[in-house]
């Protein structure tokens, strides 16, 4: 069948191409032609069918990228979460160097971040926010200057799945080698203890007003801190952590928490946890000069370096010494200075007790002479079953904070009790909830009144 039906097929094709020849000028010829030619695409756009276009990468190869300087100073901690989205160096006296980076998370995480590693990692923190409107890093370190800018801002047409607000992050940095080409700059700041100094304890900073060297009062530093865990603290007490907490002076070396939806770090304050006898020192001090920053009459001063050591087991290497030397060169606890000669050891890492709390911040909170006490005076008073087991260096204060009415230490700390239990070490809690509150009924200041003091400043 296919042999008698090939010679028809081969005669007609014979008609066709005659047909074609014969009528090139024919409408019909031509458009068949044409329906016949190679697509003219093909020439100028060889890469329809895989074939790259010449001169011209594919998307993905050779794509130049943001890279760090060679110079990158290694111990400037980096977001992790952050993309690098620029590299300039800006044409100052300094010659800094600015990166621009772009982050997913919230702010107040980067912000985290970078609180704790530059505290974690001897920075000098010169400048820490103080809002949102200003949320900026200034830090020392050796020869080297960095400042880290922190923006929160929003997302114009985000994705689906992509978060409405971003961050943006800019790390400005004067490199070690640009640093040491001006000596004079550098030796007549690091000459001035109040700029750059050692390090003082973690939430402690110099004051701008004094200039001598040889005392230097701490005030707390502009820091706001975040606990993960103020749930576990009894509700009652939970203001005034959190108020401590946002004036940046409850500082403490706790372990670090990741969450494992944002991988952010928190600090775990750990309320029920006895406090130490540093830990309160520091804290006690920070709190005051928060409180009083604008009265430095009533600010507490720190020892300097050069100071003798009152206390045997707490030497001028300690990191709170200045802190510890302060508060016994101002009379404040019990030590040699104040005429208690067998108090030759502080034991910074003891547990803080109830009688010791009261008794250390009661003088804060009358600024005057505690009153003379016995044993009839303090139980008449209080009622406390247990008033013989109170040591009797801590009877006067204890009494002075019945005076105190409602904002007494003893009741707004421990409530309504029969029994002071003198010995009774005190939680982190505790401890806090005491410093929520500075000077007497009705001529005091609370944690809160100095956010307020603070934001108005």
């Amino acid at each position: 069948m296919l042999l008698r039906k090939r010679p028809a097929v081969l005669l007609s094709l014979a008609i066709l191409f005659t047909s074609l020849t014969a009528c090139g000028n024919n409408p019909t010829a031509k458009t068949l032609e044409q329906s016949l030619a190679a697509d003219p695409r093909l020439q100028e756009n060889p890469g329809i069918f895989g074939q790259s276009p010449r001169n011209e990468p594919q998307p993905g190869q050779n794509q130049p990228t943001v890279q760090l300087p060679s110079d990158f100073p290694p111990n400037i901690p980096l977001y992790p979460n952050a993309k690098l989205e620029s590299v300039t160096a800006e044409r100052t006296a300094e010659n800094s160097v600015v990166t621009r980076w772009l982050s997913s998370d919230p702010s107040n995480f980067i912000t985290s971040f970078y609180s704790d590693q530059f505290q974690k990692n001897d920075w000098q923190i010169l400048q820490q926010p103080t809002d949102d409107a200003e949320n900026i890093f200034k830090a020392r370190r050796d020869d080297l200057q960095v400042k880290v800018s922190i923006q929160a801002q929003s997302v114009t047409n985000p994705k689906p799945d992509q978060p409405q607000t971003a961050s943006a992050l800019i790390i400005e940095y004067v490199s070690n080698s640009t640093a040491t080409t001006q000596p004079e700059t550098a030796t007549s700041q690091s000459s001035n203890p109040n700029v750059f100094g050692p390090p003082l304890p973690d939430n402690l900073a110099t004051s701008p007003n004094n200039t001598s060297g040889s005392q230097t009062p701490a005030i707390a530093t502009v820091k706001s801190q975040q606990f993960n865990d103020l749930n576990q603290a009894p509700p009652e007490l939970r203001q005034s952590i959190q108020d401590l907490a946002a004036l940046g002076v409850l500082s403490l070396k706790s372990q670090e928490v990741k969450s494992s939806s944002n991988n952010a770090i928190t600090n775990s304050f750990e309320p029920s946890k006895n406090v130490t006898r540093r830990e309160y020192a520091r804290w006690l001090v920070a709190a005051n000069n928060a409180m009083y920053i604008n009265n430095p009459a009533k600010q507490i001063r720190l020892a300097s370096a050069s100071t003798q050591s009152t206390f045997s087991d707490v030497s001028k290497t300690d990191v709170d010494f200045p802190v510890i030397q302060g508060l016994a060169e101002a009379g404040l606890i019990p030590s040699p200075l104040s005429g208690d000669s067998t108090t030759v050891l502080f034991q910074p890492d003891a547990p803080l007790t109830r009688e010791q709390l009261i008794l250390w911040k009661i003088p804060l909170d009358t600024r005057q002479a505690l009153p003379t006490a016995n044993l009839d005076a303090v139980k008449e008073t209080w009622g406390f079953q247990d008033t013989g087991k109170i040591d009797p260096k801590a009877l006067r204060a204890v009494l002075a904070d019945f005076q105190n009415g409602e904002q007494s230490n003893i009741r707004r700390v421990f409530g309504y009790t029969t029994l002071f239990q003198p010995k009774k070490p005190v939680s982190r809690a505790e401890a806090a909830a005491a410093l929520g509150y500075f000077g007497t009924q009705g001529e005091g200041i609370s944690a809160a009144e100095a956010l307020k003091l603070k934001a108005s400043n």
